[in-house]
């Protein structure tokens, strides 16, 4: 049985979109992150970055929210939620995945703790202003690649499709959030029908009716 440390909203969403999605079974192990949980020594020990989500499969550890996503996919091929070796699809499955963490989800991190990223208190609202701005010009690359298209890779829901859904949750409250696009917009709320998801923000305690 797969064992997911999480949090809820946090970057363990999109592995638990996926786990979900592949209906296997596995265990939800709250980190709680109110009370600095995944810098205890418990939680060092099995990921030394001090961040969430952590997979535990067998004796095997992983950590970091995109590669755990890709592993699960990979683990269980006949969920075609990764492109196979060889297909055409493949490369512009991590094309967009590479973009996705290490594009969006990085800049998203710059905005949503811009704290960190200065030792000036008096440029920190001006940070995360900027990198909005930024962020909102790549969902607009992903709105015009999503013209007349259900998924971000191929004609079948991917790791990709999880894992944007979770970015897009977190810039839900931009001035021009991914719900504000025409194409991202349709497609989101086509991908917030998925039962994966549908029970993932439930147990995530989180409101789909933007999304309806």
């Amino acid at each position: 049985m797969y064992q997911l440390y999480y949090y809820p909203l946090n970057a363990s969403m999109a592995p638990h979109f996926v786990l979900e999605a592949l209906k296997v079974d596995f265990e939800l192990i709250l980190v709680d992150r109110k009370n600095n949980a995944q810098k205890s020594d418990e939680y060092l020990a099995l990921n030394p970055s001090g961040r969430i989500p952590t997979l535990i499969d067998g004796e095997l550890v992983v950590f970091e929210s995109l590669a755990i996503c890709i592993h699960l996919a990979e683990s269980n091929p006949s969920a075609n939620f990764i492109p196979d070796i060889g297909s055409k699809n493949r490369p512009k499955f991590f094309q967009w995945m590479m973009y996705l963490t290490n594009t969006i989800q990085a800049e998203l991190m710059v905005h949503l703790y811009p704290e960190k990223h200065t030792s000036n208190s008096d440029v920190v609202s001006d940070i995360a202003k900027t990198q909005e701005h930024r962020i909102t010009e790549m969902f607009e690359i992903l709105d015009n690649e999503l013209h007349n298209r259900d998924f971000l890779v191929g004609n079948t829901i991917t790791v990709c499709d999880f894992f944007l859904f979770m970015l897009a949750i977190w810039a839900d409250e931009f001035k021009k959030p991914p719900l504000a696009f025409d194409n991202l917009s349709k497609y989101l709320c086509n991908l917030a029908k998925h039962e994966a998801i549908i029970s993932v923000c439930k147990k995530e305690k989180l409101s789909l009716l933007n999304y309806q």
